[in-house]
Formats: C-alpha cells, sequence, structure tokens
C-alpha cells in the first residue's frame, strides 16, 4: 500500500529540524514517524552565509529523521524565516466582465492581480496572497462574491514576501543536502495551522515566534492573515545580555535565562537584564501594531511560541507592557501523548506538514515554479558570463 507521507523541514539560525509524517485515510493530523535536528551552522538572522556549513545541517537533521522514521526523504516543505520575511499590503481593482454584471471568479482574480501589479517587490518574491477586503461599487462585501453584481470590484490583499537572494540560497543549500524543495511556506503561516483556532483568526489574535535571532509578529483577523513582520532580535540576545552582565559563559548564560541560576548570582539582577531586553522586543511589536491601527484591539491576544517563549516572566510581562491577553501556544495533534515535539521549537516543522496538506505548497499560483525557473535562468546567464 502506497503511503502518504509528507515532510516539513524548518531551517532555523540556531537549530535545523526536520519532521516526517504520515497522512492517515480519515485523520485531520499527520501521524509522526520520524524526527530529526541538528544545529545550524552557517546562518544569520535566518538567511545563509555559509552554504556549505549550512547543506551540511541540512543533511545530518535529514538523516537523523531518516534513521527514526525509515523513510528515504527526497523531498519536503521548506520554512521560510528570517529578516527578509514581510508583508506589504496593495489595493487593486477590475471591471466586471461579464454583460449582466455578475461578479465571476476572474474577476476576483482579476483584481488581486492588479494588487501584484501595484505592488513594487524589487528583490523580493511573493510567497503568499491574502485578500483582506472586497468592495463592490464602493460597499464592502463580507462573504461570498460571486454570484453578485456591480461593475466594478475593488481589492485590497496582504503579499507575504521574502528576498529572492536568500531564498536561492536556501534552495541551494537544501538541494545540496540531496532534498528537492516541492513548496515553501512562511514559518507564522505554518506554525497558526496547528496553533491558533478558527475563532482565534477570527476576532483578532497575534502570533508572535521568538527565536535565538529573530521575532516574528503575525496578526489575523476575520479568519486571515492581516499582517506580518520580522525584527532583528530574539533569545540569543538575552543570553548575550545575561553572559555580559554577569561575566559568566554563554553556556552558563543559556541555563540562567531559563530560571537555572548559580550559587552567588543575583535573581534580582538577572530578572531586571530578562526584562529589559523582553521589553525591546515588545517594544517593538507595541510599534508595529500602533502602525497596523491594532494596539490594544486584539480580543484573542497573544499567543507566543518559539525558543524564547520559555523565557521566564514572559506572559506576565507581556500583559502588562502590551495590555493584551496573552499565552503560549500549543497544539492538539498529540492527543495524550508525551513527546518532545510538543516543545514550541517544533512547531514549525510540524505546522508545515498540515501547511503543505491544505495549500498543496502554500505558494500563490505560479509563484514558486516561477520562482525556480528564474534561478535556473540565473544560473545559465553566470555560466553564460564565465564561459570565454
Amino acid at each position: 500500500m502506497i503511503k502518504n507521507i509528507s515532510v516539513g523541514i524548518d531551517v532555523g539560525s540556531s537549530v535545523t529540524r526536520v519532521v516526517v509524517g504520515e497522512f492517515l485515510k480519515g485523520e485531520k493530523n499527520p501521524k509522526i514517524i520520524g524526527a530529526g535536528e541538528s544545529a545550524t551552522l552557517g546562518l544569520r538572522h535566518g538567511y545563509v552565509v555559509n552554504s556549505s556549513l549550512a547543506s551540511a545541517s541540512i543533511k545530518k537533521a535529514v538523516e537523523s529523521a531518516e534513521q527514526t522514521s525509515g523513510v528515504k526523504i527526497r523531498r519536503a516543505f521548506v520554512s521560510l524565516s528570517g529578516i527578509t520575511l514581510r508583508g506589504e499590503i496593495s489595493s487593486g481593482s477590475a471591471i466586471i466582465s461579464k454583460a449582466d454584471g455578475e461578479v465571476t471568479a476572474l474577476d476576483i482574480n482579476k483584481a488581486l492581480a492588479d494588487c501584484e501589479d501595484n505592488l513594487s517587490v524589487g528583490n523580493k518574491k511573493i510567497i503568499h496572497t491574502y485578500p483582506i477586503s472586497f468592495r463592490l461599487d464602493g460597499k464592502e462585501v463580507l462573504g461570498r462574491l460571486e454570484g453578485m453584481r456591480g461593475t466594478k470590484l475593488e481589492a485590497k490583499a496582504l503579499f507575504v514576501t521574502y528576498s529572492v537572494v536568500h531564498l536561492e540560497d536556501l534552495l541551494g543549500a537544501i538541494a545540496e543536502a540531496g532534498v528537492e524543495t516541492i513548496g515553501v511556506i512562511a514559518s507564522p503561516v505554518a506554525i497558526s495551522e496547528i496553533v491558533l483556532g478558527e475563532k482565534q483568526k477570527i476576532v483578532g489574535v497575534a502570533l508572535v515566534d521568538i527565536g535565538a535571532e529573530t521575532t516574528s509578529l503575525s496578526v489575523f483577523e476575520n479568519g486571515a492573515m492581516v499582517s506580518i513582520h520580522t525584527f532583528s532580535i530574539g533569545s540569543t540576545d538575552i543570553t548575550n545580555d545575561i553572559a555580559l552582565g554577569f561575566k559568566i559563559t554563554l553556556n552558563e548564560a543559556e541555563e540562567f535565562k531559563f530560571g537555572n541560576i548559580g550559587e552567588g548570582f543575583s535573581k534580582k539582577k538577572l530578572d531586571e537584564i530578562i526584562e529589559a531586553r523582553l521589553c525591546d522586543i515588545f517594544e517593538s511589536i507595541e510599534n508595529h501594531l500602533k502602525k497596523i491601527k491594532r494596539s490594544e484591539l486584539l480580543p484573542a491576544g497573544i499567543v507566543f511560541v518559539g525558543g524564547g517563549a520559555g523565557t521566564p516572566n514572559l506572559i506576565e510581562l507581556s500583559k502588562d507592557v502590551l495590555r493584551l491577553p496573552a499565552s503560549l501556544g500549543s497544539t492538539d495533534m498529540f492527543g495524550n501523548v508525551k513527546t518532545k515535539l510538543r516543545d514550541s521549537t517544533w512547531f514549525t516543522a510540524l505546522g508545515l506538514l498540515s501547511a503543505g496538506r491544505e495549500s498543496k505548497g502554500g505558494y500563490s499560483d505560479g509563484s514558486f515554479k516561477g520562482l525556480l525557473r528564474d534561478i535556473k535562468n540565473t544560473f545559465k546567464s553566470s555560466l553564460k558570463q564565465l564561459m570565454p
């Protein structure tokens, strides 16, 4: 019997994680049959700075996942994170094509295509497209558009973008590790699949992923993502501050960060150091929420995930500073089973399995195939320049 196997690869700045899942008939969540991880080398703030080191890290994690699952990994869904992962909003319009003014899928696609045409992407690639709102003859339309009648359709959409160069480098490192990328999915999109409920996404919620070197903020409302931004600050900054403040090694500082403070050291001073850096992260979040007019206006509050989410007093401090409900993200995909994968550092790799299945690749129409074509053309052009 042919098994429905899916693989997710999350190349983080500090750790690369690979998860192998099997989708069984009638089951919503995949059965996790293998996982592997390795320390990431060759990355900085989420982008590749040394392809050989990055590829070796990926290969090591893949081999570990192969050993635990008994599956040879040849293809996988890959997450995108890092400082160049951003969201940009654009507007567009289309004249209804049918003579009787009935709105069709073609008109909706034309309006969204106009949104994309009006977006200045430069050296960025569009990874996902999320419609935010539609207006028909100046009036906002909630719910289904097709079948309504009008003359002009206006649309507003969020485009999730990523640096073309950084994407090429990441896909190159994964290919060098012997794995074919079948789809790229923004890390917050993958996480939201297994952490956020539909009700949270409808009323308004922020998903904050505190990684080693970056923190991403994603806002959902009316069931769709309406904003995404990445900040160049993460939990490693807290570790570095503790090391400097107490004149200790980075390994010791990492232990201190999660409450394992050594004898003779001031707990009060440690709390002050951690709080100061967390406030820097919260200030970045608050400034962005103000920019998109959502400060203190998210009923479902903020859900924290990632390695930095385990920092002591994070939730209490967040409530005080951001004045919103706050909680740690969790997933129900394991039932009562005890597993290390319940740690939210694994949520991106796990979410890739569900997000990949739902979106059949998680990328907007033609964008990923177009990217691969662009990369091939770039390589051909480079070769021609090198030829005598």
